[in-house]
């Protein structure tokens, strides 16, 4: 019976013309609709999770994916100290999922200039910081290079930063910060500079030796603000910080004051990520009214199919063919066309994206998009997701209008012209 329903759907829909027909233009219409709207679907999802992933790993490279602090209320740079705790580190480190862990020290300051000066804060870091991000991110000189013998002078800082206080790769550096004794000063040489295009970080960030700010600090050797917790994957946050609050609270003596806050990116930044989740919601949007579009078009081809077809279903009710048979016809016909334009879709969109991925043709200003091109992500889950749910979506839109071939009399469809 499958084979009867594929050989009649597949005479009526390549069959020759009979007299005036409208099928083929609607077909051709129908066709074109479900391809470009799988093509737009598929630029916006790849376009939404590559915007995504590019937004997201900019913070989690700047602050890590997981933080351990000294318990405060106070939200500035100004953290309490924490004694470096070697069992602490080991715990964390045995963690599955935990790829690395990076004691840090912040500590804010003001760059002076001859013509100029701006506040920042500096993030102290130690031979284990990983400077993956920032190389990625780096357009002049160098990162750091921190030996245990003797404390390093350089600083790394953002183009955007330099360019603000006339500062080139090389120049001195001459910062000024504030505590209990009053103020201090520290001539730093910048080493490497570095463009994120995120200036909400760019513009307040630079990167030291942490010796010099456990010295400003006045804390003894051996202190830190807190240590960063990176991890093999963003999709693993929530299990490891459940892991790593865990092992916190198991190195708090009830003698101890220094009690550890556990905090992910996701809690240190949450209007970034909010906005980030709302991405979500428009690329949902958009594919719904892509569907709706493409369904309507769908509908509209195949009921200009069973009009101009009224005649072969007469002929073919008259021979015995039952209303299940022809209503399996016409669906079949109908899925011809959506298998045809998912095809042309794939094509187009999946050619278009890797385009963009390898060419960055498609430019965006850094300064509103934090981003210098369009950013793409092909992800196969998603694409074999968009492809079997607009088929299976089509298949259930189909089925109404195909319940009208069961309506149709046998005598007034061979009489119809």
């Amino acid at each position: 019976m499958a084979s009867l329903n594929i050989f009649i759907a597949k005479r009526l829909i390549d069959g020759a013309p009979q007299g005036r027909r409208f099928s083929g233009p609607a077909i051709r219409v129908a066709t074109a609709a479900v391809a470009l709207g799988m093509v737009v679907m598929i630029i916006s999802v790849a376009v939404g999770l590559g915007f995504k992933m590019e937004i997201r790993d900019k913070i989690v490279g700047f602050g890590s994916h997981v933080q351990l602090t000294g318990y405060s209320l106070n939200s500035s740079f100004e953290t309490p100290p924490l004694p470096y705790d070697s069992a602490l580190v080991a715990d964390v480190v045995r963690v599955p999922g935990v790829r690395a862990l990076q004691p840090y020290v912040t500590k804010p300051g003001i760059i002076k200039t001859d013509d100029a000066f701006q506040g920042i804060a500096l993030k102290g870091v130690d031979s284990s910081f990983h400077w993956d991000f920032i190389n990625s991110c780096l357009v002049e000189g160098e990162v750091l290079e921190l030996p245990d013998s003797a404390k390093s002078d350089g600083i790394v800082l953002s183009r955007s930063l330099a360019s603000t206080l006339n500062l080139s790769l090389g120049d001195p550096v001459r910062m000024f910060f504030v505590n209990a004794y009053g103020v201090r000063a520290r001539r730093f040489t910048i080493r490497g500079i570095f463009d994120s295009h995120f200036d909400e970080f760019d513009n307040s960030l630079a990167y030291v030796d942490m010796r010099h700010l456990v010295q400003l600090n006045d804390w003894q050797p051996g202190t830190i603000s807190g240590y960063e917790v990176l991890l093999e994957s963003f999709d693993l946050m929530d299990d490891v910080t459940d892991s790593l609050a865990s092992i916190a609270m198991s190195h708090v003596s009830s003698d101890d004051d220094d009690v550890i806050r556990v905090a992910d990116i996701r809690r240190l930044q949450p209007q970034i990520f909010g906005w980030l989740a709302l991405l979500d919601q428009n690329i949902l949007v958009i594919i719904v009214l892509i569907i709706a579009v493409a369904g309507l078009n769908m509908v509209s081809g195949l009921l200009i199919l069973i009009l101009e077809h009224t005649n072969a279903i007469g002929i073919l009710k008259a021979v015995g063919a039952s209303n299940s048979l022809l209503r399996n016809v016409f669906v079949l016909m109908a899925l011809k066309i959506v298998g045809k334009g998912l095809l042309i879709g794939n094509a187009v969109g999946v050619g278009l994206c890797l385009v963009q991925k390898f060419t960055g043709v498609v430019s965006l200003d850094p300064h509103n998009y934090y981003l210098d091109s369009v950013p793409v992500l092909l992800s196969l889950p998603h694409l074999v997701l968009l492809n079997v749910g607009t088929a299976l979506l089509a298949f259930v839109l189909l089925l109404g209008p195909s319940g009208l071939v069961a309506r149709i009399s046998p005598v007034k469809a061979i009489r119809f012209n």
